[in-house]
């Protein structure tokens, strides 16, 4: 069994495309835990309603590539439109934060609600891809 974290985004009727990718995924793998909901400022463009962003602990017999082709499947069938800008609204975003204990998206490292929500589910998280840290000025 694979163990991962999905982080769960949405701004269009959230708690509705939240609870339906919760309860999709439950019935398709085994969902462990989620972290609690908290709102977020729109990253990119930032004239749009904001975000409610959670995170959820999986465990699944699918591997990673099997598993992000489910998600993309996932958000397809909530309506997700892949037509419209990058960081846009969205119905539900649900991208894989961390895989076997591994952090595996760079946006761990620079969103902290992300983070935040991550290791509220897993604490002892490898973190095997930090982002540098800038000198010290004299």
């Amino acid at each position: 069994m694979n163990r991962l974290i999905i982080g769960v985004g949405s701004n269009i009727d959230p708690e509705s495309h939240i609870s339906a990718a919760r309860e999709a995924l439950s019935c398709d793998h085994t969902l462990v835990a989620e972290s609690d909901l908290v709102q977020t400022e729109p990253i990119g463009i930032t004239d749009q309603a904001k975000f409610t962003n959670s995170a959820f602990l999986v465990e699944t017999a699918l591997e990673r590539p099997q598993m992000e082709s489910y998600l993309k499947e996932l958000e397809d069938r909530l309506g997700r439109d892949r037509s419209g800008p990058r960081f846009g609204p969205r119905t539900i975003d649900l991208d894989i934060i961390a895989w076997n204990g591994r952090v595996v998206d760079d946006d761990y490292y620079t969103r902290d609600f992300l983070r935040d929500a991550a290791l509220s589910l897993s604490p002892d998280l490898e973190e095997i891809n930090p982002l540098p840290t800038p000198p010290l000025s004299d």
